[in-house]
């Protein structure tokens, strides 16, 4: 793979067309997070010809990776702001210091949650929303799940450095590989070896492993613009301190993600295995077109950081209206399939018993309201961290599935019953989007209003 220098990168991402440049970073971004939504839902696909109960036991799991994965992406975009934006000063030193870092701190936190959640299993399982006839599949996954927790947490570090740096082809191809391998080994250790949810947890860990292993090759073999090596490290609180406090938000989004998703598990396990296998399939679905969105933000999030630190602020007002503008598109186009054809979705991703198909086509004919607006209120929340606005972008990273969720999942179903559980999501992402036009028009009034230069 050929070395870029960092003179060369820096031309790149601040002289080349915006709408050329967001292009070429936010396809293979997008194509990363969809491998990730797709190997992800392998697990709960393949898992499906176990019944009902294992598949509410991998659902129900998904809090708990969904806390990894917030410490992960938490310490990951803190640092890859703060890289990106030391890139476009051209300070390489303190980008090698942050980055190296972020990956010690990646390892030992994850291996923190996997030893605390270990220690507490079988009542945390319960607490999260497991019923007794799901607990001992829920069991089975999470065990192997946070066994691999630190490897987990540190690639989830290292993929976004990559993207920091430019190489979102790279991360993506990453990302493919242990997609690929995903999907390879779970019919293997399921069906072949008589695993159950067990084989699928142990071709996730492995599939991570190989994911960490190749991105980390890339940096030992120097072939980054970041240099990661043990002399880097930094001795100083303050280093962590700042990429605790720029991460903040993404680790209130995915830590709240958690809760919500604990808080959606105990309303809807009153209705059945059934409503908790059907929530568990609609939301990965969701989840799998919010990918979408997501993959244009994280190409978005290092052209808007190089330009911010190397003064462009005009192109960085143009990449956020050009992002926007790509995600609210693909975004649209989910909602059109999920309004026409939910049960036809529902039942491509596995929904075999018409129950759990009915009331997953349901939930995703709510999600169709809410799809469209997620590009614009996504990217002011990754506009607001990536450029350092910490306060903003925690209040706004809060939103979602806190500020509105968390009320709205506690009240609705009071009046409504299993509606109310199934619009809580959809109605708390339109509330976000709502929320996020007067801090969109502030910060462009306050921060980018400047006169436009040549792009």
């Amino acid at each position: 793979m050929k070395t870029l220098t960092s003179e060369l990168q820096h031309k790149r991402m601040t002289e080349t067309p915006i709408t050329r440049l967001l292009i070429s970073l936010s396809l293979p971004s997008v194509a990363n997070m969809l491998l990730s939504s797709i190997y992800n839902m392998a697990d709960t696909y393949f898992v499906t010809s176990l019944g009902e109960s294992a598949i509410g036991g991998v659902g129900i799991v998904f809090s708990i990776q969904s806390i990894i994965q917030s410490v992960g992406f938490g310490v990951s975009m803190g640092s890859s702001s703060i890289v990106s934006r030391k890139l476009g000063e051209k300070d390489n030193n303190a980008a090698n210091r942050f980055a190296s870092s972020a990956v010690l701190m990646g390892f030992v936190l994850g291996l923190l949650i996997a030893v605390i959640c270990l220690l507490v299993l079988d009542p945390l399982l319960l607490l999260i929303g497991a019923t007794e006839t799901i607990l001992p599949y829920a069991r089975d996954y999470a065990t192997v799940i946070l066994i691999a927790a630190p490897l987990m947490c540190t690639s989830f570090v290292l993929g976004p450095l990559l993207r920091a740096e430019g190489r979102a082809t790279f991360s993506m191809l990453v990302g493919l590989s242990g997609g690929l391998i995903n999907m390879g080994l779970d019919p293997i250790f399921i069906f072949v070896f008589g695993l159950g949810v067990k084989g699928a947890a142990i071709a996730t860990a492995i599939s991570q492993a190989i994911s960490f292993s190749i991105a980390m090759a890339f940096y030992v073999l120097g072939k980054g613009v970041i240099k990661l090596s043990p002399k880097f490290i930094s001795h100083s609180i303050k280093d962590y301190w700042l990429i605790i406090k720029t991460g903040a938000p993404t680790v209130f989004r995915q830590g709240l993600g958690s809760v919500a998703t604990t808080l959606l598990n105990v309303r809807v396990k009153i209705y059945g295995d059934a409503a908790v296998a059907a929530v568990s399939l609609a939301n990965k679905v969701y989840i799998f077109l919010r990918s979408i969105v997501l993959g244009v933000g994280q190409g978005f999030q290092p052209i808007a950081g190089y330009n911010y630190g190397a003064k462009r602020l005009d192109r960085v007002k143009k990449v956020f209206v050009v992002a926007t503008i790509f995600g609210s598109c693909a975004a649209g186009l989910g909602a059109i399939l999920c309004a026409t054809v939910p049960t036809g979705v529902m039942n491509l991703f596995g929904a075999e018993n018409p129950e759990v198909s009915k009331i997953g086509a349901r939930l995703l004919a709510m999600h169709a309201f809410a799809l469209p607006f997620l590009g614009f209120s996504s990217y002011v929340n990754m506009m607001y961290q990536s450029l350092g606005f910490v306060k903003g972008a925690t209040f706004l990273a809060s939103c979602r599935q806190g500020v509105y969720f968390i009320p709205l999942i506690l009240i609705l179903p009071f009046f409504f019953k299993m509606d109310g559980v199934l619009m809580t999501q959809p109605l708390a992402d339109i509330l976000t989007f709502i929320t996020s036009i007067p801090f969109c028009i502030w910060f462009i009034k306050k921060i980018l209003n400047i006169k436009k230069t040549p792009v």
